[in-house]
């Protein structure tokens, strides 16, 4: 497939992804429709991710970096319906994490 649709369709998901989190962090545990977009937008992000690597490289551990930083931001809103933090500090945290996963994609450093 076209990369630049791949791509595309990457920052689609992670569009979504964050309207879901925000969503989520509004509404508390009222939001089943965030939640569920949330868990459709992390599956669209991991998907089509593999499908831009083709094949993972196996000597580079930056990708393996990227999967624990797509785990935290998929167990994010636990974080904050639990209490265990401030909605505002998980989704600070989200914001750090996608930063530095768009930095390990972009460049590739390990």
């Amino acid at each position: 497939m076209d990369p630049f649709i791949l791509k595309t369709l990457h920052l689609a998901g992670v569009f979504a992804l964050f309207s879901s989190l925000g969503a989520t962090m509004l509404a508390g545990s009222k939001g089943k429709s965030a939640s569920m977009l949330h868990g459709i937008s992390l599956v669209l992000i991991l998907l089509i991710g593999f499908a831009m690597l083709e094949k993972p490289p196996m000597d580079q551990q930056w990708w393996m970096v990227k999967l624990g930083l797509w785990l935290f931001i998929g167990v994010a809103p636990v974080l904050a319906k639990r209490k265990l933090l401030a909605p505002w500090m998980v989704f600070a945290l989200c914001l750090v994490a996608a930063t530095a996963a768009a930095y390990l994609g972009l460049r590739k450093p390990f």
